[in-house]
């Protein structure tokens, strides 16, 4: 189903939607709505004999890794990192104890609602974005990882162009020497919003898939010959999740 979103708001209700106490109550009832989904969709994950390459490097040590996926997806991604706490308990895998997932949000207001839903969906955020807002929060990035931590990107947000990466993803995966994950998720009953990233909204009561990649490691100095590889590879991880799901109908 293919809706629109308000694009000319008037000035009332633009000034509604931007107060706190409202956004507080949104975030709230979004938070609600997408852990009710999550708990009424039974998940499948693609590429799950991955999580443990996510999880620890190859000397079997906790390390951070970059978590990176198209921002229409965004609404689904939570899931991942619940299943992957699932996998480390079940494979008991070490070092997952005070570990977190930081979502890189921007500052708008828009990406100050989104840092509340996640935030009471168990994952943290840092303030800035792919382009110029990623190099002021580069160094709190760079902390999280080298301290075993995960960051999650959307790397064609906050505005686009639809699946179009920023530098920001290669560069930080370059810098840090961690492995960058391409990654998607798709419900069989889902919302497909008509915003410019084509925002897809998931359903409750549906069937629901998770794709983790293979990972892409960036060598230092050759961010921008990485940038179309890691593009092609988050458009294959949701060419594969919809797939899944078409194979469902």
């Amino acid at each position: 189903m293919l809706g629109r979103l308000p694009h000319d708001r008037p000035p009332m209700f633009q000034r509604l939607i931007r107060h706190p106490r409202t956004q507080a109550v949104l975030a709230r009832l979004l938070a609600g709505y997408l852990a009710f989904v999550y708990r009424t969709t039974r998940w499948t994950v693609l590429g799950e004999e991955r999580f443990p390459g996510v999880l620890v490097d190859g000397d079997g040590r906790p390390s951070g890794a970059i978590i990176a996926f198209w921002h229409e997806r965004l609404s689904m991604m939570p899931m991942l990192w619940a299943s992957a706490k699932r996998s480390a308990r079940t494979l008991g895998l070490p070092g997952m104890a005070g570990r977190q997932v930081f979502v890189l949000i921007s500052g708008h207001r828009d990406g100050r609602l989104i840092s509340s839903v996640v935030k009471r969906l168990d994952l943290e955020t840092v303030v800035g974005s792919t382009n110029a807002g990623a190099r002021a929060a580069a160094m709190g990035l760079l902390r999280q990882l080298r301290q075993g931590n995960f960051i999650a990107i959307t790397p064609d947000g906050p505005r686009g162009p639809r699946r179009h990466a920023a530098m920001g993803v290669a560069e930080l995966g370059a810098l840090a020497g961690v492995r960058i994950f391409p990654t998607a998720a798709r419900t069989t009953r889902s919302r497909v919003f008509r915003s410019w990233d084509q925002a897809v909204l998931p359903l409750p009561f549906a069937r629901g898939v998770l794709v983790l990649g293979e990972p892409i490691l960036v060598p230092r100095g050759e961010a921008t010959a990485a940038l179309p590889g890691i593009e092609a590879a988050l458009t294959a991880a949701c060419d594969l999740a919809d797939a899944w799901v078409a194979a469902q109908a």
